[in-house]
């Protein structure tokens, strides 16, 4: 039986390691993290990644998982509310789509359960030759693999190692993210709160059951920079937020104190080729779109299974879909796309060969 590494447990790692091991692969997962990473935001799945997850026989799950939002409200810098809508909301579109809004720590949950790999956590792979195969561990010993699933994200270390330094593709997009989940101090029922002021903006919304918020805080920076202490990226937040008020202060107070933090550039990757000798790169660490985009999920799920599917078409099928994902994070930097454009996007490829 061929042996497959995947690099990264996340939703491209989970859903990679499920078709590879379909396709008849041996397949091993490591993640450098000590456990599934906790935390995130909601992310969607949408046109075709739902017959993805329909395949996979989680279809059910999923959408039992999902969450249901009544509406949104939009509130300026001083905390007044613009407008509300109770037909869409900006992080998921028309609440009356087919399309599945779910917490990524759910979704990934979920993907591992099904994965049926053998999954090692707590360790990274410090060197690769893509040529033969050979792989190095932080921990583990060397091992030779048939095939090396790059699924380790925007900043992945597979790419890194096997293609070369991020920098050369990596397109900033001028904006930073901080994501973090809270108690539901501010009793938030089914209902997200945007808000927006000069530079900056964010959101806030309950996950199901309504005991926690997820929180996003986000800013405009003109040159891209590497920020990795944690304290200097929340005391970063907290000045450049100071100005914006309503739910605000008591959002960046709640950031101080929580043990979960995400904090990230607005990015995408652009590579002309995803694969090299045994090397193939899955989801954001090949063509990440970003969060702005709100397809990076899909891309994940479609890119996961397009390659168990054939190796040796990979690129020519996924490329189209990849481009016309990644230019919705572009088409409207201010909000969301329009939907015109994501019903296109979403749709823009076929399962079958």
């Amino acid at each position: 039986m061929p042996k497959a590494l995947v690099c990264g447990a996340g939703v491209a790692g989970c859903a990679s390691a499920y078709w590879l091991r379909r396709s008849g692969y041996d397949v091993t997962v490591v993640e450098r993290a000590e456990g599934l990473r906790s935390g995130g935001q909601a992310i969607d799945i949408r046109g075709v990644a739902l017959e993805v997850i329909d395949r996979m026989g989680l279809g059910e799950r999923v959408r039992a998982a999902r969450t249901r939002m009544r509406g949104m409200s939009m509130l300026d810098a001083s905390g007044n509310e613009v407008f509300r809508s109770e037909e869409r909301v900006f992080s998921s579109g028309r609440l009356d789509s087919e399309d599945i809004e779910i917490l990524r720590d759910d979704l990934v949950e979920l993907l591992h359960r099904r994965a049926d790999a053998e999954f090692r956590f707590g360790d990274e792979i410090t060197a690769l030759d893509a040529e033969s195969g050979r792989v190095e561990f932080a921990k583990a010993e060397p091992h030779t693999f048939d095939l090396i699933v790059g699924a380790d994200g925007a900043h992945s270390a597979v790419r890194r190692l096997a293609f070369g330094p991020e920098e050369q593709f990596r397109r900033y997009l001028g904006q930073y993210l901080a994501i973090f989940p809270a108690p539901n101090t501010l009793g938030l029922e089914d209902w997200q709160i945007w808000f927006q002021g000069e530079g900056v903006g964010g959101a806030v919304y309950p996950v199901p059951g309504n005991e926690e918020i997820r929180v996003t805080l986000g800013f405009g920076e003109p040159e891209y920079r590497e920020i990795r202490d944690v304290a200097e990226q929340k005391k970063l937040v907290a000045q450049r937020l100071a100005d914006v008020g309503g739910p605000v202060p008591d959002l960046v107070k709640a950031m101080a104190e929580s043990e979960t933090f995400f904090f990230d550039a607005m990015l995408q990757i652009h590579l002309d080729r995803w694969t090299t000798g045994r090397v193939a790169l899955v989801g954001d660490a090949g063509y990440c779109a970003s969060v702005l985009s709100g397809q990076g999920t899909s891309l994940a799920l479609v890119g996961a299974y397009v390659l168990a599917d054939g190796l040796a078409d990979y690129e020519t099928r996924m490329r189209p879909f990849a481009e016309l994902n990644q230019a919705l994070a572009t088409e409207n930097p201010a909000g969301p796309a329009s939907e015109e454009s994501v019903e296109r996007a979403k749709n823009a490829i076929s399962l079958s060969r």
